[in-house]
């Protein structure tokens, strides 16, 4: 008996720590052909490229460092349903798998500092750096987007689930 408790208490925790990867908040953005994006395309096949997505009236801005894209909100599938988080999104491929992958994937993060959002329930848009960083001009945290959005003095940026089938996005995490 003692021995199917343990075992049921280690399965317990191990469905706990595989919840907290992903937040909980709502986003939900598909596309399909994100080569009518070439920042989009690029941040999703290049490692180490990320972006950003933000807008929603009827049209989204897709932009890194360098330059930017307008898609028409009709481009995309499902156009009329639609979440970008809190603050808009960060979509990219890491330089470094995440522990136990062979490989890179594709990931989303929200543009939104977590730790302003956590401390004084306001959303602070963060502005992407050279090298994969996402810089909070608020509390000047920066969270390393190729370490799955960590930084060195709190709390880690909010992840969503993303896939990337063939040339389609899908971010959904509601």
């Amino acid at each position: 008996m003692g021995c199917c408790l343990g075992c049921l208490m280690c399965l317990l925790s191990a469905c706990n720590k595989a919840d907290n990867t992903f937040s909980r908040l709502p986003a939900h953005f598909t596309m399909d052909n994100i080569y009518q994006s070439p920042v989009l395309y690029t941040a999703c096949n290049s490692m180490g490229e990320f972006c950003t997505i933000t807008g929603g009236n009827r049209s989204f801005i897709i932009a890194n460092l360098k330059a930017s894209d307008t898609v028409n909100q009709t481009a995309l599938t499902g156009y009329s349903g639609f979440y970008l988080g809190l603050s808009g999104l960060i979509v990219g491929l890491p330089q470094i798998p995440e522990m136990g992958q062979d490989v890179s994937r594709v990931v989303c993060f929200d543009l939104a500092c977590p730790n302003c959002y956590h401390e004084y329930s306001i959303t602070k848009r963060m502005v992407l750096q050279e090298g994969g960083i996402a810089l909070c001009p608020t509390c000047k945290r920066s969270y390393d987007l190729n370490d799955l959005g960590r930084t060195t003095d709190g709390r880690p940026l909010y992840r969503y689930r993303v896939s990337l089938i063939g040339n389609t996005l899908i971010i959904a995490n509601n």
